[in-house]
């Protein structure tokens, strides 16, 4: 489980890597690793891009209001800072409802830190974040190809 990555295959031809971080959120970590090695998160959209803030993802049905079969998690809240790159998990307002929604921040977004958990980090790839159609949702959201865990 140590040094694991998690790549995200964008439509827009880029991959963004993330860096893991099962010594914040194992239960997390775990989960993400799961959906993906399970290709749940292949062909799922970005329904959520909002500038300066943060790009969320991970629902199937891409309304924002859908996860996985699984049951939610236990939140594994951290003093890790929510920071550019910083991949953290969407919840409803319930602290333990996070199950497959997660998000990246493109700027700092401490305000959110000690309320979401933390599972990553993206160490290349950021620019791909950026180019992601904007919107709530986007006209016509950016898409994970494909997401593999190595």
């Amino acid at each position: 489980m140590a040094d694991e990555t998690l790549t995200l295959t964008l439509d827009s031809g880029g991959d963004v890597v993330i860096k893991l971080r099962p010594d914040l959120a194992p239960g997390h970590v775990e989960r993400i690793a799961q959906l993906a090695k399970e290709g749940f998160y292949d062909g799922v959209v970005f329904h959520r891009v909002i500038p300066g803030f943060m790009a969320q993802g991970g629902d199937p049905t891409g309304t924002g209001m859908g996860g996985s079969q699984l049951p939610d998690l236990k939140a594994e809240f951290s003093r890790e800072p929510h920071v550019r790159g910083v991949c953290s998990m969407a919840r409803a307002s319930n602290p333990n409802s996070a199950n497959s929604q997660f998000f990246i921040c493109f700027d700092d977004a401490t305000f959110l830190d000690g309320q979401y958990t933390v599972w990553g980090e993206v160490t290349s790839g950021m620019e791909h974040v950026d180019a992601l159609p904007k919107g709530e949702p986007p006209r016509t959201p950016g898409k994970i190809v494909k997401a593999t865990v190595s």
